[in-house]
């Protein structure tokens, strides 16, 4: 029979599992809005980054409840340590989808339709969170590791885009205040897949007890 411990870990992953759904939610639906649909679903984006805001402090204090009544040690403390860690990621990765939301306004559908790179960014950023994630849940040290390298793609397709907005302004195809507002969207999804290699690298952590020096790092 389960310990009580082991049934708060087991409702931690839950958690988790919740919150990393509610991310890629976020992320589809700033991918929608950004492809000319904003009336529908910037409001959606802004709405679900509310619920991850509040998902993030529910399990802060699941962790710290814990902390502070089992005392845990090795493996299980370095889960729950990561756990925090992965949370405040979580958290940002809700205000990257929502700052690609308030974007997403000023974006005509016909220059988002140019862009196919940033849709193909917020599929691979929404597979590395829910990758991410289920290698947390399942200790899984080999999809961690290839989250950590699935951020090349996510690089490739910015460079990409990048190449081509400056290309389209320099032409004349291409005012610069939207090529501004779709490169400041591609930035946000890049850094939606460093948060996501955070994540990652946490999960790592919580399994082998090292941590990476990460050249990702945000806040």
């Amino acid at each position: 029979m389960a310990t009580r411990f082991e049934l708060q870990l087991e409702d931690l992953h839950v958690q988790l599992i919740t919150m990393g759904s509610l991310c890629e939610k976020a992320i589809s639906l700033s991918a929608q809005a950004v492809q000319g649909q904003a009336e529908d679903y910037a409001p959606q984006v802004f709405e679900t980054d509310k619920i991850i805001d509040s998902k993030e402090r529910e399990i802060e204090n699941h962790c710290m409840s814990l902390l502070l009544h089992h005392h845990p040690v090795a493996r299980d403390l370095r889960e729950i340590s990561a756990a925090l860690k992965m949370v405040s990621d979580m958290e940002r990765i809700g205000d990257q989808a929502a700052d690609i939301a308030d974007l997403s306004v000023y974006i005509e559908k016909t220059f988002a339709d140019t862009m196919p790179g940033i849709g193909r960014m917020a599929d691979i950023t929404v597979r590395m969170v829910t990758e991410s994630i289920d290698a947390f849940v399942k200790s899984d040290l080999e999809l961690c590791r290839k989250v950590i390298q699935d951020d090349d793609l996510v690089d490739d397709e910015f460079n990409q885009v990048k190449d081509k907005l400056a290309e389209l302004i320099y032409g004349g195809n291409l005012e610069a205040r939207t090529g501004l507002d779709l490169l400041m969207t591609a930035k946000y999804f890049e850094r939606i897949g460093d948060h996501a290699v955070n994540i990652a690298e946490w999960v790592e952590y919580s399994i082998t007890g090292e941590h990476r020096s990460n050249e990702h790092h945000i806040i």
